[in-house]
């Protein structure tokens, strides 16, 4: 049987194996795709933005062809994008879907925002923990410097 789509439907190709990443706030989809790596990949990936959402107002998706996430690279998305929902696509059907998950300790993702931090001054990774999930704020390991998501140098 064949679906019709309607002229006003955003018609994008359908995926038979990979990730789907749905309801990124499209201010921070481009953060998101530099997270993830995307752009060095060489499997089709499709990158929709200001798209129509009931949840968001609007939203950006990021479909990505062979290729599955491992949890922690998808989880480091949290930290901008908390709404964010992954879909795991095998035979063009959804095997698996959750949300992602904000962890406890981001390391060699956030650039720390005081000049004095050592991570700023060593070649080291920056390490912050996460001191409040609700407003998305992080504290640098090292220095003690806090910063909201929102704000974060990634």
């Amino acid at each position: 049987m064949t679906k019709t789509v309607s002229k006003s439907e955003l018609a994008v190709a359908a995926l038979r194996n990979g990730t789907v990443i749905d309801h990124i706030p499209s201010s921070v989809l481009f953060k998101a795709v530099k997270i993830l790596g995307i752009e060095n990949l060489d499997t089709a990936v499709t990158i929709g933005n200001n798209l129509d959402s009931k949840r968001l107002g609007n939203k950006g998706i990021i479909k990505v062809a062979d290729v599955i996430f491992p949890e922690k690279t998808i989880n480091r998305i949290a930290l901008i994008a908390p709404s964010a929902v992954i879909n795991i696509i095998r035979d063009y059907e959804v095997v698996e879907k959750f949300p992602v998950t904000l962890p406890d300790t981001i390391v060699g993702l956030v650039k720390c925002g005081n000049p004095k931090c050592i991570t700023n001054n060593e070649p080291m990774l920056t390490r912050f923990h996460v001191v409040d999930r609700n407003d998305v704020t992080i504290c640098c390991h090292y220095c003690s410097h806090t910063v909201k998501s929102t704000e974060a140098i990634i």
